[in-house]
């Protein structure tokens, strides 16, 4: 995707554990589809490949989207923020981009009762991760 992806990483601020934040929108319809992390590593694999590639904090592993539930991620675009410490995809969603089959992982909104959940589920997440 990106003829020389290291170059890019110089302007990319890591944090003290060596992640920076990533926000995932949809290309088509600029909803805001998720918030991961990558390290350097997933982010110049994600700048090589096309394919969206994160680091789980949880599980201390690189985590390839959909990889297991087959709902991918596909780079259209990526800019980073003023300080370097935050980038922004644009991606072809293929399926769900949250684990709990909705979406989007932004699908609880605030009310004056507490949080409703108002997102569009997509697939199964208990046949996607079974």
């Amino acid at each position: 995707m990106i003829d020389q992806p290291a170059a890019l990483l110089d302007d990319v601020r890591f944090d003290e554990d060596g992640l920076v934040a990533a926000i995932v929108q949809d290309a088509e319809t600029n909803e805001v589809l998720m918030m991961a992390y990558m390290n350097e590593q997933t982010l110049e694999m994600t700048l090589e490949t096309g394919r969206m590639t994160y680091w789980s904090r949880s599980r201390q592993e690189i985590w390839i989207k959909g990889a297991t539930s087959g709902n991918t991620q596909k780079v259209e675009s990526v800019h980073v923020d003023c300080d370097g410490d935050a980038l922004l995809f644009s991606v072809a969603q293929k399926g769900g981009a949250c684990h709990t089959g909705h979406q989007s992982c932004f699908y609880r909104r605030a009310t004056a009762d507490g949080w409703k959940d108002d997102g569009q589920m997509v697939f199964d997440p208990d046949e996607a991760y079974s």
